[in-house]
């Protein structure tokens, strides 16, 4: 049967502005955009009207921490709380027990996806070195051949520089990306925090900026020597960022992410030793908020990247010094990005289908799933009439490790469409 969305917005990463229309579809595909289609016989009709229909999102950094850390989250899960933000693809992070560092680990966790059923396009990265302990070389020709599609020891820098260029190299050869987590660990030490004014208040030991910034440095110079594709994550400081801005200006191979969180939040958020404001790169200040906002709006930033790190009620409830790094994000990212930003005519919804959809894609060497006839049928219905209030018994992770846990949001992700089937709908 066909279904035909009547009088949506429609949004795409060509235009900050919005387009009023029809959107009909068929089986897996959309076969009709037009300001009004009519005379389609036989048809389940949507009223869209007040809603936003767009490609559906793509997130390039999750931790679904299968195999080994089930208790925290599993694929399945993953891509359910996936599906309950918008996101109908995303990929894993190798940092699991057993890492994700040979060929057989990436068929398992790859059939495992395939086994949960979830309507979701699940990728996997390949960890850089053995067990991530930055020593040996992974086996990447292996990982590479059985699916894997960035290589990343996420959570760890390669402290080593020869062997992080000869990654670099093989992965240069092998085409695909390498993704770093820039940090000098002797430089962050046992931080817990970002180092500065509230970290001093706070009696908690830091991590300096110049951690992320030297370890940015650095892995850019060898990305230049090399000539690999280089991503570089969840990018926190404004000094970071401008050396990324410059290399990309000489051409160097390098792209990076946004999460939403650094973003959002700053390090004055953890005044009362919250740990869901815990994370690796720590939240900085509000001077990097505003330039990282500005830096994602003059399109310095590739991709908007969650991080998503699931965490049980049990870890994160230590004392801040212990509790581990990290917040789950896949479903906060949208309605967040929107209560925030979106709505007070900050940033405007084509960034977000070109940053949190389109260019994540692209970067996976996927295609986008713009809503133009002929293309498949991807996208999501979100309604900013409607709030989002996210409760335990709404988030469909395993862990509810969040700042935004029992708090109320502007904007509802109302209905998720993958490949023409209707996974959500609210």
């Amino acid at each position: 049967m066909k279904r035909l969305y009547r009088q949506a917005q429609i949004a795409s990463e060509d235009s900050s502005a919005l387009q009023l229309g029809d959107v009909l579809v068929e089986g897996d595909k959309i076969i009709g955009v037009a300001p009004e289609i009519t005379g389609v016989g036989d048809c389940e009709v949507i009223d869209c009207t007040g809603r936003i229909l767009m490609p559906a999102m793509f997130d390039i950094h999750v931790h679904a921490r299968e195999p080994g850390q089930e208790e925290k989250e599993n694929i399945a899960t993953c891509a359910e709380a996936a599906i309950n933000g918008g996101v109908t693809g995303f990929v894993m992070m190798p940092n699991t027990s057993p890492t994700i560092d040979n060929a057989g680990v990436v068929r398992t966790v790859l059939e495992s996806a395939r086994r949960a059923r979830i309507g979701a396009s699940i990728y996997t990265t390949g960890a850089i070195t053995k067990g991530r302990k930055g020593e040996e070389l992974a086996g990447i020709a292996g990982m590479k051949s059985a699916g894997a599609v960035m290589l990343t020891d996420d959570g760890f820098p390669v402290d080593n520089p020869q062997v992080l260029r000869r990654a670099m190299e093989y992965a240069r050869d092998f085409d695909i990306p390498l993704a770093s987590h820039c940090e000098v660990k002797e430089l962050s030490g046992k931080g817990c925090m970002h180092e500065g004014k509230i970290s001093y208040s706070l009696g908690l030991p830091g991590i300096p900026s110049i951690s992320e910034e030297i370890s940015i440095a650095r892995d850019v110079r060898l990305a230049e020597f090399t000539g690999v594709h280089l991503n570089i994550q969840h990018v926190s400081t404004e000094r970071g960022m401008g050396t990324i801005k410059r290399a990309k200006d000489r051409g160097i191979r390098v792209t990076c992410e946004i999460a939403p969180h650094h973003l959002l939040f700053n390090h004055e958020h953890i005044g009362n030793y919250d740990t869901h404001y815990k994370m690796n790169p720590p939240l900085r200040t509000p001077e990097d908020n505003a330039a990282l906002l500005q830096g994602l709006k003059d399109g310095w930033f590739d991709v908007i990247a969650t991080d998503h790190a699931p965490h049980t009620p049990f870890e994160k409830n230590q004392d801040f010094a212990s509790a581990p790094f990290g917040i789950t994000g896949l479903e906060t990212a949208l309605p967040s990005l929107y209560d925030h930003f979106i709505s007070k005519g900050i940033l405007d919804w084509g960034l977000i289908v070109k940053r949190y959809s389109a260019e994540p894609r692209r970067l996976m060497k996927l295609a986008p799933v713009p809503i133009k006839e002929g293309g498949v049928a991807e996208f999501i219905l979100f309604n900013p009439a409607r709030t989002t209030t996210f409760t335990r018994d709404f988030m469909k992770s395993k862990s509810v490790n969040t700042p935004f846990l029992d708090k109320t949001l502007q904007g509802l992700v109302e209905r998720v469409i993958y490949r023409g089937e209707e996974l959500l709908v609210r």
